[in-house]
């Protein structure tokens, strides 16, 4: 028996040479989840069967930032400026999606994982900012990954309003794709001043089930609003 809830966060992939690879999350989501009284533990992209066998074990599901998601899985060819795809991690975090609704657990997506989610559910991506988004931010931010660096306008009638207590918020940004057709059953919560969505929720489960473009895990540890989002989240998996 566990005390705090168990925090299951996928992985992203990395290759230092060749003989140093394998699972990599960038230290601020493991750092995050226990400082909002969670236990998190790294969720290896292995097959749908083994990776449902791992979510048995997680109270609550982080979707964590990384590589790009594959165009195959909205119907699209690639486009200039696509990045790195990992299609096996993409399907593993697409079935995730499909066993956290399902079965109800709490999920907090971040960044690569609002793109995720929203392929997963129907929709699709723009493929890369810079190159298809006119008079769009710069959203692939330079600065430190726990700096903020621009607005974004919250929804009032909205979870991530009832979090935040806030229409407004500054948020740090280190992305360079994001949601061009929202999917059926997700709402936009949140934007950007170019009409990016930075942020949605899931309309048809009563668990927590939200997704934003930024990374609040790397600004958890100042700004009390992101600490409040995840303290949250993880507060949700322990109600009956």
């Amino acid at each position: 028996m566990h005390n705090k809830p168990i925090i299951g966060i996928t992985g992203a992939y990395v290759k230092h040479n060749s003989y140093m690879e394998g699972v990599y999350v960038h230290q601020d989501y493991h750092k995050s989840v226990i400082l909002c009284g969670g236990i998190p533990i790294i969720l290896p992209y292995v097959s749908p069967e083994i990776t449902i066998e791992m979510l048995k074990l997680c109270d609550g599901i982080i979707l964590s930032g990384g590589e790009d998601v594959d165009p195959k899985f909205y119907g699209q060819d690639p486009r200039i400026g696509l990045g790195h795809t990992i299609p096996e991690r993409d399907q593993v975090e697409i079935s995730i999606v499909n066993y956290a609704l399902k079965h109800q657990v709490p999920l907090l997506a971040i960044c690569r994982g609002v793109q995720l989610l929203n392929v997963a559910l129907g929709g699709t991506l723009i493929q890369d900012i810079p190159s298809t988004v006119s008079k769009a931010l710069q959203h692939s931010q330079t600065a430190e990954r726990n700096r903020d660096t621009h607005w974004v306008t919250v929804e009032k009638n909205s979870k991530l309003y009832e979090i935040f207590q806030e229409d407004r918020v500054r948020v740090n940004s280190l992305h360079h794709q994001a949601i061009d057709v929202l999917a059926p059953d997700l709402r936009a919560v949140a934007k950007a001043s170019d009409g990016i969505i930075e942020a949605v929720e899931y309309t048809k489960v009563s668990s927590f089930f939200i997704a934003v473009q930024w990374h609040p895990e790397s600004l958890a540890s100042t700004n009390p609003l992101m600490r409040r989002l995840i303290s949250q989240f993880i507060a949700s998996t322990q109600k009956i």
